[in-house]
């Protein structure tokens, strides 16, 4: 069962949407699942939908709703992709973690208060990951090709939960410099684990469309799982 449903920001001034996927039974834990540029879009319910056949509580807050309600754009559209970069750059990105905390506080909520919640994010969403590990109360967090993670260092000593990252080393948003500063500023961080894809570029684990790499998507999601089966 799927469905939209409401979340009041932490301030309680105002709501805004979150996808919803529930798993048949109880659920065994709750994840919370970051856009993309692109918005809650069909690939990103299908993240959530999957995350539900697997038993979990999945969530996709709209993290563009003060700038647009329920944008859904295509990665594979020039004219979305330009689209898409405006309403990043309109983004409050702290802002957006806290209406993550909501979400999460609102996942727990459903869990019965006692369950835990992971994070995961895509692209844009893996920046919102990583800063979600350093400010919010999750239990783990996993980001695909976050970028500009590289300038958010300083924030690891915040980290307390684990963290899992996905590079993909010919990354055309992360270039090399930034990556190497990456591993070498959290490579003494007991808590965070980083995992390179040789060769592959941004967006490799898109569920639809021209930027999907069957074999590294599957690769990068098997560990994704395990991490959350063992950590949630």
């Amino acid at each position: 069962m799927t469905l939209y449903t409401p979340v009041a920001t932490l301030e309680g001034d105002a709501s805004f949407d979150v996808y919803v996927a529930r798993p048949a039974d109880t659920p065994k834990a709750a994840i919370i699942v970051i856009q993309e540029i692109f918005g809650v879009n069909d690939g990103i319910r299908r993240k959530c939908d999957k995350w539900a056949e697997q038993g979990y509580l999945a969530l996709a807050p709209d993290l563009f709703w003060r700038d647009k309600a329920h944008v859904e754009l295509d990665a594979d559209q020039p004219e979305d992709f330009q689209a898409a970069l405006g309403h990043m750059q309109r983004l409050d990105q702290d802002s957006a973690i806290r209406d993550i905390e909501a979400t999460i506080r609102a996942a727990r909520a459903e869990l019965g208060g006692a369950g835990k919640v992971g994070v995961v994010g895509y692209c844009l969403g893996g920046r919102l990951a990583f800063m979600a590990a350093c400010r919010t109360d999750g239990d783990a967090f996993v980001g695909y090709y976050g970028v500009g993670i590289d300038n958010l260092l300083d924030e690891q000593r915040a980290i307390g939960k684990p963290v899992l990252l996905h590079i993909p080393t010919a990354d055309g948003f992360v270039p090399p410099e930034a990556q190497a500063k990456m591993h070498e500023g959290l490579k003494g961080n007991r808590h965070v684990t980083l995992h390179d894809y040789e060769g592959l570029d941004h967006g490799f684990a898109a569920e639809t469309g021209d930027r999907r790499r069957e074999e590294a998507a599957q690769l990068a999601d098997k560990r994704t799982a395990d991490f959350f089966a063992q950590n949630l």
